[in-house]
Order: C-alpha cells, then structure tokens, then sequence
C-alpha cells in the first residue's frame, strides 16, 4: 500500500527538523490501544450480549521510544501480534495514537499534510494495491499523474527500476495474472517512483520462494545505498534482516525488547559457541561424553555447545581426537536467540546458555 496522493506538484523543500535533531523518525511513548468486543457463544448469551456488552482493551503498542537516522536501514522483527504492522500504520499517519508522539520527517504522521505524504512510502507485503484489472504500467501513468512527477524523470525512474528487478515484460500484463513475486517488485516500483525519503516496507518477502525473496533483497539493499533512504522494515524471517540491515529491533506484546546491531545481539543474549566436529564414523556416546560439554550426535557429526571463553582453551584437546576429520565454530544462530528473546519476553534475559541435562 502507497501513501495517500498529494495535492500539490512533487518537489524537495529543505527538510524541518526533527524532533530528534539529526533524526529522520523520531517516536516517545508511543501507545496504541484498541477496545475489542468479547462475542460469548450460544443464543442466549448473544442476546444478552446486545444490552450488556464486554469489552476490553488490547494495547498493541505500549509507550515505545525510537529514533533512526538518516540512511538507516532497520529491521523490526517479532511474531505476529508483536504491533510491527500497528507501528508503521502510525508511522504513515494511516491511525492515530492512542497517546505518545512521533515525528517523520519533521512531519507529526497523523496529520497527514501535503508534503509529508510526497515524503514516504508504504509497502505492505499482503496487500495488493497496484489496479488488479490493469496492467501494473497504468497504475504508473496513474502514479505519475497523481503526485505530478515530471514526464522525464518519471521515464528515468521508472526504467531504471524495472531493469533493476528484471519485470519489463511484466509491465503489460493484468496484475490478475501476475505471480505473487512478480507482483510484489511491481509494487516496490510503484512506491518508488516518486523517490521518497522514507521507505515503510511490512513483511514485504511473506508467501515468497527462496528466489523470489533474493531478488528482492538484492534490490532494497541497491537502491536504499544509492538513494540513501531511511528504510523500516518489518519481518519475522530472519534472511530478510541478515541480508538487509545492519540494525535490529525487537519487539513483541508492543514493547521493544532489543534495539542494535546483529553482532551485538549475538554477544549480550549467548554465552557459548556451536562447535561442529565431522568423525570417520559415528561416534559412541560414551566417546562424545569426555569432551566435557552439552553435546547432540547426528551421524559421524556431532554438535558441541561450549561456552565463549572455553573456545580456545578446549579446541586442541578436541581436535586431537582421532577420526575427526573436519571442524567449524560458529556463533548460536540468529533465529535461535530471537526465540528465546520471544519466549523470554525481557530484554533482561541472562542470555541463551547451553542446554541442561547433558554432560559438560
């Protein structure tokens, strides 16, 4: 989905201050709490239910702080739920908060002013917003008649873009007949075309084969280093924000339980290594054991977990098993230390430690 159309030609004023100085977007204590009806079951209860009704308040965003600067390219993952999709609606001024401030662009979202909405752009990843009926090169036209982009540039961009992602000979076809891949890098066409600054993108690689989802990382990360934007990017697939950014926020139940860089998370939230040692054969049990560490066999591989500040002391011991023929040491994965984030739902967790119950 794009930002509603502007009133008035495209063009650049100097940008206002945020309210965060050098900050692009700027959030505090941003809240948003919805009051939902509790339908009971059976006849009578649903009678009841049309005098005397149960409501109760579901806060999908709880008082959230924020600031990115200028060029930021920032995941936000969490489950479904976690009030990622809540935000960007907030962020583009499609919802208003329930209290709390934001400022884009020196803009306050909600107020949803001319230039303001020239500024950004929204993606949404399960909704179609390109005319279903015709093919996606009038929804261009239409594209560059509503936010008056000059006929040259418009030319420029949209070329430029469509070779990027490869979908040239898509641009004639009815959107109807188009896959969900190939419809998707039409979408980000059109949200590009008018050349925001702020790009607001909610799972936009959801329902995506492998191939399909590489494309599109390949794209995102050219275009966002060579245009500089400030891209938001919602997900809950780990390849989109290893592949993408260099900062990551977590969030679930509204609340923000992490905000920095990849390798950060890694080292705050474990504290061991996974060691992976390929035998001949498969070891014995018995074998494994003396290694002294929580350990999981798979065949002639077997896994160790070793603490951090054991690596260097226990790894010539190891390798001076015989029969292992190969060795690597890796960091806990990604998805790994998120779920536990989620599970944990504190940012104060003591950090992902090896499993119990197995010798060390």
């Amino acid at each position: 989905m794009h930002n509603s159309s502007p009133s008035h030609p495209s063009h650049r004023p100097s940008e206002q201050p945020s309210a965060g100085g050098k900050a692009v977007l700027s959030v505090s204590g941003l809240t948003k709490e919805y009051r939902v009806y509790d339908k009971p079951e059976g006849l009578l209860a649903s009678v009841t239910g049309l005098f005397h009704r149960k409501n109760r308040v579901v806060e999908a965003l709880k008082g959230v702080d924020l600031e990115v600067g200028k060029g930021e390219f920032v995941a936000m993952l969490g489950p479904n739920g976690a009030g990622k999709t809540t935000f960007l609606k907030l962020l583009s001024g499609i919802i208003t908060p329930t209290r709390g401030t934001a400022r884009v662009l020196g803009h306050v979202p909600w107020e949803r002013t001319d230039d303001f909405r020239r500024r950004f752009a929204l993606v949404m990843g399960q909704r179609n917003q390109l005319w279903w009926d015709l093919p996606a090169a009038e929804s261009f036209r239409l594209h560059k008649e509503i936010y008056r982009i000059e006929t040259r540039a418009f030319e420029r961009t949209r070329d430029e873009l469509v070779d990027l992602l490869g979908v040239r000979k898509l641009l004639l076809q009815p959107v109807r007949d188009l896959s969900l891949g190939e419809r998707m890098k039409l979408e980000l066409v059109a949200a590009l075309l008018h050349e925001p600054e702020v790009l607001f993108l909610d799972e936009p690689t959801i329902g995506l084969d492998v191939v399909a989802q590489h494309a599109l990382h390949r794209f995102l990360a050219h275009v966002q280093a060579e245009r500089q934007m400030t891209v938001i990017l919602t997900t809950h697939y780990m390849k989109d924000v290893a592949a993408l950014c260099q900062r990551l926020v977590v969030v679930t139940e509204g609340s923000i339980l992490y905000d920095g860089s990849l390798g950060q998370i890694v080292d705050r939230f474990t504290s061991h290594k996974i060691v992976t040692l390929d035998f001949d054969a498969p070891p014995e049990a018995s074998r494994v054991e003396r290694f002294g560490f929580p350990a999981e066999i798979r065949g002639p591989q077997v896994i160790l977990r070793i603490d951090r500040t054991r690596i260097a002391d226990a790894l010539p011991g190891i390798l001076r098993e015989e029969g292992v023929r190969d060795v690597s040491v890796e960091d806990v994965p990604l998805e790994e230390i998120v779920a536990q984030l989620f599970r944990s739902g504190t940012s104060d967790a003591a950090g992902i430690s090896a499993p119990t119950g197995t010798p060390r």
